[in-house]
């Protein structure tokens, strides 16, 4: 393990620190702006960030887009039960915990020693019941009970991409296995021209669930750049309105896709299987830089 001073803006210096772990080069960047928040890097492409002090404030784009689907799934003070698969820093399941006490989570990370360092410089609320698992997503996905979840969250990256066999449809159904009647499943989902990956994930959930809608950045949708979009499925009808609302007032506004303007961007692609399905694309080094 390695530190480094760094100092803040009207703050003492933090320590950054650096360790291996099983998926790469691990940092953990104290933020100048905020006294005892840090940002999650893997092999230098950023993984999560996290405020001890106000864990429901959510700095990543995409994760305050998880958040307004964790907003609309459960009322702020309802308790909710969710499954997270990826672990990061377990910002989203602070935010749960923050906003939601007594909701019982489950988080899913294969990397053990991720966890270990996580938990021990970052170390969760004593009063949120968080469990985590260090085992492969799909593998804590098949222990999770039939109709246990409100809520399920794909954020799972190995080498900045999803791996293949967190894409296909058999992956989905037993995602729709451990949802609760009316329960929301959500992913992030990063791509760049030409959309393929994300066309194909569009295509493969329109298979297995009745309503489905995409936040994304404009840019991204028209396959100007590469991004992330978070991806909202389930077999209720989603709170719609409400979504665009939230994700056009963001700081960098999101667009939502819905109906058949979704899946008219498929542009005729075929679901994923477990046979066919490959992991996402590797970003271009100039989106970390």
């Amino acid at each position: 393990m390695g530190r480094a001073r760094s100092s803040g803006r009207g703050q003492p210096a933090a320590e950054a620190v650096t360790e291996q772990v099983d998926g790469g080069l691990a940092q953990l960047v104290p933020d100048r702006d905020r006294p005892r928040a840090w940002t999650l890097l893997i092999d230098g492409a950023p993984q999560s960030h996290v405020d001890l002090d106000d864990p429901a404030y959510l700095s990543f784009e995409y994760q305050r887009r998880f958040g307004h689907v964790v907003d609309l799934v459960a009322p702020p003070g309802k308790p909710l039960q969710a499954v997270h698969l990826g672990g990061g820093a377990f910002t989203l399941a602070r935010y749960v915990a923050a906003t939601r006490p007594r909701s019982t989570q489950q988080v899913v990370e294969r990397d053990a020693a991720l966890v270990h360092l996580v938990r021990r410089e970052l170390p969760l609320d004593t009063r949120a019941r968080i469990r985590v698992r260090a085992t492969d997503a799909r593998e804590g996905l098949a222990k999770v009970p039939d109709g246990w979840a409100g809520l399920v969250v794909a954020d799972v990256f190995s080498g900045a991409r999803t791996p293949a066999h967190l894409t296909s449809t058999e992956f989905l159904d037993d995602v729709r296995r451990a949802l609760a009647p009316g329960g929301v499943y959500t992913a992030n989902l990063a791509d760049g021209p030409p959309l393929t990956h994300l066309r194909g994930q569009i295509a493969t959930a329109a298979a297995r669930f009745a309503e489905l809608a995409l936040i994304a950045d404009p840019a991204v949708l028209r396959g100007k750049r590469f991004g992330n979009a978070v991806l909202v499925a389930c077999d209720a009808p989603l709170p719609l309105a409400e979504l665009t609302r939230r994700a056009a007032s963001d700081a960098h506004s999101g667009r939502v896709l819905h109906g058949r303007e979704l899946l008219d961007l498929t542009g005729g692609a075929a679901p994923v299987t477990d046979a066919a399905a490959v992991a996402s694309p590797a970003p271009p080094a100039s989106v970390f830089r």
